[in-house]
């Protein structure tokens, strides 16, 4: 069955993990791994039916996510169906109904939960963690022994880019400082082309300006959580007033998409795919939906963000969502039988363009390869603390869902702007013990 509500996103790995690209083909979305086991082992206690609520609407409405559940199946005849409900606005959403328990038996675990808090909301997995062997991020989602997520794919952030477009454009290298980039998108928009997709009407995307980042720009894996020390975080002259001023100009010199108000998420990747617009910022994840969309794999490349002047490129190892079930699951094993063949036999991952959550696997995606190129400085990401979350919550700054970045992407003035995100933090600060 499906039930669509709506799409949205997310990101890690070590270095060595983007040095090499696998050769393993996928036949319908399931790879040869998949097919060799699907007969082996049916598990009695993996029967009936679940729920899966999931970001990825995309692969709802194409049908690739019903053929995992066919192949699902065939390893485990005695499941009778998965449903799979699609949400748009995921991050936002997600949070009301977990308080409801209305999230089915699978979803993605919102980032805003407290690490403590995990337990009320989803069921350990540590035996689904065993099975699948050495994860990235395995304890990120944990808590007192407990780990309650598995990661559903890692990634790092960059410029995901139409080389078509950048050659109609005239744009013959791949620009290493800020004042290169603002050139290549002058050239892309004096083609007629949009130059960059920011996807403000989205409102996820928006997080790549701020706390996606702040970090790798900084060079600290844990400059968020230092946040808390501090009653103002924001400055015009710090990080996120950086990060904040690159997508002001991007708006202001007329380099973004026309409409930004709408939600053309969906579109864009259109847009990109036909270089009719030049690039993304965003994760390694998203090559493949744009290849999907109508691109050749060797029309689409990827490199490191240049953020500043300085030719000194650093770069985020980042986790993407991680998989949960949900503690009013009526049907848990089939949920983590459900997560275990997503992350280790479905294909999702390869044809996501993730980096495997399995260490032991090599990444699939032939854009890495160039990525890793250019030598960037790789940071990887952390856990945020609690406090920084309980801080950003009850402050009501909505980190990593955007709405507070699109605020910030219309103000008249910044530094008011900023003010007015740190007096919420003050006060926030001041009741969060």
């Amino acid at each position: 069955m499906k039930k669509v509500v709506g799409t949205l996103l997310a990101v890690a790995l070590s270095a060595t993990a983007l040095a090499g690209c696998a050769t393993t083909e996928t036949k319908n979305g399931v790879s040869p791994e998949g097919d060799k086991q699907q007969a082996a082992g049916a598990n009695e206690t993996v029967k009936g039916k679940i729920t899966m609520v999931t970001n990825r609407t995309d692969l709802i409405n194409d049908g690739t996510f019903d053929k995992y559940k066919e192949a699902f199946k065939k390893k485990y005849p005695g499941v009778q169906d998965i449903e799979f409900e699609g949400i748009t606005n995921y991050e936002s959403d997600i949070r009301v109904r977990l308080s409801a328990n209305n999230v089915g038996d699978v979803l993605m675990i919102p980032s805003n939960i407290a690490t403590q808090d995990l337990g009320k909301f989803f069921a350990p997995v540590n035996d689904t963690v065993d099975k699948l062997g050495d994860l990235y991020f395995k304890n990120i989602k944990a808590h007192d022994g407990k780990i309650y997520g598995i990661v559903s794919g890692v990634s790092t952030e960059g410029i995901v880019y139409n080389k078509k477009a950048f050659e109609k454009a005239g744009i013959t290298s791949i620009p290493k400082t800020l004042d290169e980039f603002y050139a290549a998108c002058e050239k892309l928009k004096a083609a007629g082309l949009v130059p960059i997709y920011i996807n403000n009407g989205a409102q996820w995307p928006m997080k790549q300006w701020g706390e996606v980042l702040v970090p790798f720009m900084s060079g600290k894996a844990n400059y968020l959580d230092e946040m808390v020390n501090t009653d103002e975080p924001f400055k015009v002259d710090n990080e996120f007033g950086n990060g904040f001023t690159i997508v002001r100009t991007l708006k202001e010199k007329g380099y973004v998409e026309k409409d930004l108000y709408s939600n053309v998420w969906e579109a864009s990747k259109g847009e990109v795919a036909t270089g009719k617009a030049g690039m993304y910022f965003l994760g390694n994840w998203v090559i493949n939906q744009i290849i999907g969309a109508g691109a050749k794999s060797e029309d689409i490349g990827f490199f490191p963000f240049p953020y500043d002047n300085s030719g000194k490129l650093n770069a985020p190892l980042n986790y993407d969502y991680f998989y949960g079930v949900s503690v009013a699951s009526k049907n848990q094993e089939t949920a983590k039988a459900w997560i275990e063949f997503m992350v280790a036999e479905a294909g999702y991952v390869e044809a996501s363009g993730y980096i495997p959550p399995q260490k032991s696997k090599e990444p699939a995606l032939a854009q890495l390869k160039e990525y890793k190129s250019f030598n960037p400085n790789f940071i990887e990401n952390v856990a945020t603390s609690s406090k920084w979350n309980d801080t950003g919550n009850t402050a009501k700054i909505d980190f990593f869902g955007g709405k507070y970045i699109q605020k910030v992407l219309e103000a008249k003035d910044l530094k008011t702007e900023l003010d007015a995100l740190n007096k919420s933090w003050k006060e926030a600060r001041a009741v969060v013990k």
